[in-house]
Parts: structure tokens; sequence; C-alpha cells
């Protein structure tokens, strides 16, 4: 196959794929005294009985080893007011580990679950499988805690910023 081809298919699904607006979510990992994390913005619901949830994790990042250890994570819905986590969690200033968890307020679950109580939704969930493809793994989780805090608009990204959604008025 021509490399110039591939590249250029390679550059052309980059620049589709920021077409897609996305909500923000941080996913979150802690194996006893490690804790880390990442910025996501696709998850996927998988089943509503049992409730599970799709995650996709770099197999290269920092996070892959703690939650894959650690055998559950978190996902936290984030709203307009926590592009910073958002930025945080995406190693954006050379954060990592527990660094990424500043300038927020977290609680943890009996099961050693990091959530936000500032997100939108936040969700626990056990891992219960994991296919690896290519450099990814594809988490399936069963969700064991939801907890709903309405009322601000989400954080959004769409071509490579953040932003926000906010229904139309109604008249």
């Amino acid at each position: 196959m021509n490399p110039n081809l591939n590249q250029d298919l390679n550059q052309a699904f980059r620049q589709a794929m920021r077409q897609m607006a996305g909500g923000v979510s941080v996913i979150t990992a802690s194996d006893g005294q490690e804790r880390t994390g990442l910025t996501a913005t696709s998850v996927v619901s998988v089943s509503m009985d049992p409730p599970e949830l799709l995650i996709s994790v770099n197999r290269t990042s920092s996070s892959w080893p703690v939650l894959e250890k650690a055998g559950r994570f978190g996902i936290n819905v984030l709203s307009r007011g926590q592009q910073h986590v958002a930025e945080n969690f995406s190693g954006k200033g050379g954060l990592r580990g527990a660094q990424r968890y500043a300038d927020d307020d977290w609680s943890q679950t009996p099961e050693g679950v990091w959530l936000s109580r500032r997100a939108l939704a936040v969700f626990a969930c056990d891992i219960e499988k994991v296919i690896e493809h290519r450099q990814h793994a594809l988490i399936v989780g069963k969700v064991t805690h939801i907890s709903v805090l309405p009322g601000d608009p989400p954080l959004t990204y769409w071509q490579g910023q953040y932003g926000s959604f906010a229904p139309p008025a109604t008249p």
C-alpha cells in the first residue's frame, strides 16, 4: 500500500472525527494508593438491563495499567464549569496520576472508585469485559452506582475546542 495514501487517509479520518461533537467525561481509576484517569469524549451505553457502559482506552496510556489492575472505574460526565478538570485529565501542563484530581471536589465509593461531586452524572463500574483491538482496550463496565446532579449545561468538545450546549429557549 502506498504510505502517502495511508497518511492521507489518517489525516482525513482525524478531520472527519473532529466534526463529531461529544460530551466530555473523565474516566477515573485507582489501585490502592495509585490513582489516575483520562479525558474521554465517547462513552457508549451497551445495555439497560443490566446497565452497562463502554469506554475505549489506549493501552499505551499511563492510565491503562492502573485501570486494568483496579478492575473498576468511574465515569464523570462534566459540566460546563469543569473544563479545567477535562484539561487536567488530558495531561495538559504535564499533570500525571493523582495530580490530575486537583481543583475539583472528589468522593470515593466504598469500593474505591473516585467520583466528582460537581459532575452532571457519575457512574461507578466494575469491568465486565475487555476486548483488545489494535492499540486500544474496549472496556465494558457493569454499572454499580449512579448519581445525577442536573442543572448545568454539559461540557462539549468539537473541532479541538471545549464548549457547551444549551437547549433553545422555549417561547
